[in-house]
């Protein structure tokens, strides 16, 4: 049961959602305020040679790429089987990240409404600038200064958490395809007293930054995956919005515990659980230095194909930054990504279409994704009946029935401009009940997974924070 304190700022955080800032009149002052942000702080990025890359080495025996201290992270080979799939066996580099980070928020009373404190962050991978970020974005080799590097600012909110002002406080997967078993802990903790807005940072109501969700490559995937971890309460969100229309009025009652599903909890966790136990992924670490249908030239490594991903070299000079030059290797998708929900009214309750996806880099094996979570064109080649499921039915959807559709970058700081187009799709779609691999779950739902860790994937937690924006303001 959540504890009265946690409990009440929920609630108050639910009327965030509507209520005016305090900072920011409206989103128009904060695009201003955002446009003055290069006044203060500027990156430069170039590409570089992975063989080139200051301080950093491959490792005589495997080829790994690792950082000179030993810190950070490596790029690895990883071995795949996954029997039954439409591609059973292949290999790829990988990131190996053991450390977790901190990806935390500050929550503060101003004029009685909660606020967040964001910070305006360049990475090296961003395709445009500055994103909207968390108080507080940091890897362990960050936030103890390996770098020797300036302190992390506000970082100490977030290293004793004992009191009752913690919101969320989660261990979650990151990109599985990615980073092998990369995780990192999501943290809300509320204050008291005054906390100011440093330079680069500022304080927005989560309903200005739904807003700010509708413009591309603006709120970074980092501040997407803690924010869709806050439990709203479905009681605060009846008391304080109205619906608009039918679909808000399922999207409202989609938040209420109290409401109808398709499914149980229960058997959604006995599903989980299932595939799970009967997916056989077989994964295996191995020497960079020769990774089969992969090849190493022109100072980077790529498939032979041309498809999925480049790694590639970046050098790095920054101002308003903890560390003022770096290098670093990078992972660079071919082509932006098609991640949707396909969305639909279930006894007047909005559900969403998930689907249990294996990733080799999973802590877990398998996390509940997107109905859709592809690149389109890496499947260019196979035949119809291995191209991702309900992907016609996303991209040919009448544009009347997409609620929400905003390309959205991910990771800066370790993928270089990947980007995906994030989409909600009404649908009338009938499936098999009886498909061991997709079921339909209220959002109430997906509040109680995100309790717990490794239940939902990184872009299906954007993707409920996209639905969380589409509340009636």
């Amino acid at each position: 049961m959540v504890a009265p304190s946690r409990r009440a700022v929920n609630l108050r955080l639910s009327e965030s959602l509507t209520a005016p800032g305090a900072q920011f009149g409206d989103v128009a002052q904060f695009h201003d305020w955002l446009a003055r942000m290069g006044e203060h702080a500027w990156m430069e990025v170039r590409r570089a040679p992975l063989e080139a890359l200051p301080n950093w080495e491959r490792d005589p025996a495997t080829g790994n790429l690792r950082h000179a201290t030993g810190k950070f992270f490596s790029v690895e080979r990883l071995d795949v089987e996954l029997p039954g799939s439409a591609v059973p066996r292949w290999s790829q580099p990988i990131i190996n990240q053991p450390e977790i980070g901190i990806l935390g928020i500050l929550v503060k009373e101003i004029d009685g409404v909660p606020h967040l404190l964001m910070q305006a962050k360049q990475e090296p991978g961003n395709p445009n600038g500055f994103q909207l970020s968390p108080t507080v974005q940091a890897t362990r080799s960050n936030y103890t200064r390996v770098h020797q590097g300036r302190p992390v600012p506000y970082l100490e909110h977030f290293r004793d958490v004992s009191g009752p002002g913690t919101v969320v406080d989660i261990r979650q997967s990151e990109q599985g395809a990615w980073f092998y078993r990369k995780r990192n802990r999501n943290m809300v903790v509320e204050v008291d007293g005054d906390v100011e807005a440093a330079e680069g940072f500022c304080w927005l109501t989560l309903g200005q930054i739904g807003e700010l969700l509708t413009v591309p490559d603006l709120v970074n995937m980092d501040a997407r995956t803690v924010l869709s971890c806050v439990p709203f309460v479905g009681a605060a969100l009846r008391d304080t919005l109205r619906p608009r229309d039918a679909f808000t009025a399922a999207l409202l009652r989609s938040f209420d515990p109290d409401a109808p599903t398709a499914h149980t909890t229960g058997d959604v966790l006995s599903w989980i659980t299932e595939v799970r136990t009967r997916t056989d992924l077989r994964v295996e670490r191995g020497p960079l230095a020769e990774v089969p249908g992969w090849s190493h030239a022109d100072g980077r490594i790529s498939h032979e194909s041309g498809r999925f991903f480049h790694v590639v070299g970046v050098d790095v000079e920054a101002g308003g930054r903890e560390v003022g030059r770096w290098s670093q290797p990078m992972i660079e998708p071919v082509g932006t990504g098609v991640i949707a929900f396909l969305v639909k009214p279930v006894d007047g309750v909005l559900h969403v279409l998930t689907h249990a996806r294996t990733e080799p880099g999973y802590a877990d094996t398998t996390e509940l994704g997107p109905t859709v979570q592809c690149d389109p064109d890496n499947y260019a080649h196979l035949p119809e009946g291995a191209r991702p499921r309900h992907l016609p039915e996303v991209l040919g959807a009448d544009p009347s029935r997409v609620r929400f559709d905003v390309v959205l970058s991910e990771e800066g700081g370790r993928f270089f401009h990947a980007r995906n187009r994030y989409l909600v799709v009404e649908t009338d779609l009938e499936t098999d009940p009886a498909d061991p691999d997709y079921r339909w779950l209220a959002l109430h739902q997906y509040v109680e997974l995100l309790r717990h860790s490794f239940y939902v994937n990184i872009q299906a937690r954007s993707l409920l924070l996209c639905l969380t924006s589409l509340l009636p303001r």
